[in-house]
């Protein structure tokens, strides 16, 4: 499997809509800010424009002591008029986007030489400076439409618009995502056998409407395509069973030499074999989930297997060992396992497989491998040993058969909720680890039936 890293359809759904829509937020604000600031800075221009006008004009007009008379009875709030003193102490004015918008519009309007300042001698403004002749003048214009800072209701409500932004993409996502999830889901059932698995057909959504009445014609078909493959598969295996039969008894009556007889006879035990793995294999997929015992299902197994020039088996199962199994099923497991040993695991060294069993247990599972000590097989031909068929490296191909043993194993391991994994052990030989349902609780005791 790939090493990638990666996240679900769901997460990236939502990740890309709530960057969109919170994006669409802040963009929102920002507009809407811009378009607060300008009507506002262009009045609040215009108006403190005015006044510097009017008190500019006034000024050039008065004489001495007018002016002075001028500047007394214009020293009050909020529009003060001060003449302008070396030792003002004067701070910006131009500290935020308002301010430096309402100064760019009175620059434009009184000329770019305008000084602005946000305080004088400690006196809030703003304050525009001016020049009447050679005199300096300081004109207060207090400020109406400034607006008020950003640290009262308008953060609330932006972090009410991100979450319910937040809330609204995770619905969203979810909405779009649980078709998705469902075929993924009808995916999965299809890959493990359960071929009735259907989609909703009358859904809203025109398009997923439309996958998953191809998703269901493809079920539908592949079910088709699965019960002619078994049909066919016992067929022919049915067929092919009384003609050897003649064959086994023409054998016997008319071949006189008597090594020829024996080998045309096991070249017909080796077909009626074959055939008896297209049965196993083509076996319909309803089995019944009972609690069975290991070690006793084990023992008639093993008796099948006496032959100890060929094959030696031992168990290390406990004896009260329970799991939830189909009995035929598991039993047909184990004498393909031995079977499989016999054939392609013999040691290198002493021609005869040692075959041992042993048991372990997983939290609710439990665990069965069978090992023999042949020669393994190579790591990169290990996922394809259960594939129907298959043949794997000339060592352990020595032997003829249907190459159907461990799929068997496998597909009867898969119709009762078990798995079958191949491994080559750490000291030589091949391992199956065969991961079946414990005995569980007693109300979990009854039969159960899983539909491959």
């Amino acid at each position: 499997m790939s090493g990638t890293p990666g996240f679900s359809l769901f997460w990236r759904t939502l990740l890309l809509l709530v960057m969109l829509l919170a994006g669409g937020v802040f963009a929102w604000v920002q507009t809407l800010r811009a378009m607060e600031f300008e009507p506002r800075a262009l009045q609040e221009s215009q108006r403190v424009a005015r006044l510097v006008n009017l008190a500019s004009g006034a000024l050039s007009l008065a004489d001495g002591g007018s002016r002075a008379a001028l500047l007394k009875a214009m020293d009050q709030p909020p529009s003060r008029l001060l003449p302008r003193r070396a030792d003002d102490r004067v701070e910006p004015f131009e500290v935020d986007s308002f301010s430096r918008r309402l100064g760019s519009e009175l620059r434009a309007a009184l000329g770019p030489d305008t000084e602005l300042a946000g305080s004088v001698d400690g006196q809030p403004g703003p304050w525009v400076g001016f020049r009447v002749g050679q005199d300096r003048f300081w004109m207060q214009a207090a400020s109406e439409q400034r607006p008020p800072p950003a640290t009262g209701p308008w953060p609330l409500w932006l972090g009410i618009a991100l979450l319910v932004t937040l809330l609204g993409s995770v619905i969203t996502a979810r909405l779009i995502n649980r078709p998705l999830k469902q075929l993924s889901f009808a995916a999965s059932r299809i890959r493990d056998g359960d071929l009735e698995s259907q989609l909703d057909e009358n859904t809203r959504t025109i398009e997923i409407r439309e996958v998953n009445r191809g998703f269901n014609r493809m079920a539908r078909e592949l079910a088709r395509v699965e019960e002619d493959r078994a049909v066919m598969l016992a067929g022919i295996s049915h067929d092919l069973r009384t003609p050897l039969a003649r064959l086994r008894l023409e054998t016997e009556m008319s071949v006189a030499d008597e090594e020829a007889r024996r080998n045309m006879a096991l070249d017909i035990d080796q077909l009626d074999a074959i055939i008896d793995k297209f049965m196993d294999y083509a076996r319909p997929g309803d089995t019944e989930l009972q609690v069975v015992h290991v070690a006793t299902l084990l023992e008639r197994a093993m008796a099948g297997f006496r032959d100890t020039s060929q094959i030696r088996i031992t168990s290390r199962v406990p004896r009260d060992l329970l799991v939830l199994a189909d009995e035929t099923e598991l039993g047909r497991v184990f004498l393909n396992l031995f079977e499989n040993a016999r054939r392609y695991g013999r040691g290198t060294d002493t021609g005869i497989a040692d075959v041992r069993v042993s048991a372990q247990t997983a939290g609710s599972w439990v665990i069965l491998s069978v090992r023999d000590h042949g020669p393994g097989v190579a790591p990169e031909k290990l996922p394809q040993l259960t594939t129907p068929f298959f043949r794997g490296d000339a060592a352990r191909t020595a032997a003829t058969g249907a190459g159907l043993g461990l799929a068997i194993v496998d597909k009867a391991m898969q119709r009762m909720g078990g798995t079958l994994e191949l491994a080559n052990a750490p000291e030589g030989g091949l391992v199956a680890h065969l991961r079946l349902q414990g005995e569980g609780p007693p109300g979990a005791q009854g039969s159960r039936r899983r539909q491959q």
